[in-house]
């Protein structure tokens, strides 16, 4: 048996291309999805605020921004009383029926004891018995008007306004409280 050995070599397959491919696949996604996310990003416009208004969410001790709530919800129930009679309800009978901020429990007195009452059928005074928990709250009720207007005053011992106009209350150091809805609120930190 003259058989003669023949040996044949074979190289392997080049794997420097399919992994050229590959990764040439993957920067064509990468570039795609970022260029998806740039795209369809948010602006982020934030309103800026007058000097007399103060953001209810930023601005606010935890305790303001408590009766600062309940002033929006119970605005919605004065001013379905306001349909049944002329009149405001009085802080008292809002007190009565258990609308917060008017009735008086604990809450209310972990909040800054708020001492209410009613300033010739257009507006509720609360003012505060400790002014570093929660400044004083003063709520406007409109009816033409759906949003609310409250303003806060941090003063120990604020006077009773007079005048309710907006001018008046700035001289007599209110801020109103403003409600701003953007997206940037959530992802702040205050330090």
């Amino acid at each position: 048996m003259n058989a003669s050995a023949h040996t044949q070599v074979i190289r392997p397959a080049g794997a420097g291309h399919e992994t050229l491919y590959v990764l040439l696949f993957c920067l064509i996604v990468l570039a795609c999805a970022g260029s998806v996310v740039f795209w369809h990003r948010e602006s982020q416009d934030v309103a800026s605020l007058e000097t007399f208004q103060m953001d209810a969410r930023r601005d606010l001790t935890p305790g303001e921004q408590g009766i600062y709530a309940d002033l929006r919800v119970t605005l919605d129930e004065i001013r379905l009383l306001q349909q049944e009679q002329p009149t405001l309800p009085t802080p008292n009978a809002l007190g009565a029926e258990g609308f917060a901020p008017f009735a008086e429990d604990a809450s209310s007195v972990s909040r800054g004891g708020h001492v209410w009452q009613l300033l010739d059928q257009r507006a509720y005074l609360g003012l505060s018995k400790v002014a570093t928990t929660a400044g004083s709250f003063l709520l406007r009720v409109n009816a033409a008007d759906p949003q609310p207007d409250i303003w806060l005053n941090r003063a120990v011992a604020p006077a009773i306004p007079d005048d309710l106009g907006d001018q008046a209350l700035i001289a007599g150091g209110w801020r109103q409280i403003v409600a701003q809805f953007d997206a940037g609120v959530t992802r702040q930190h205050q330090h």
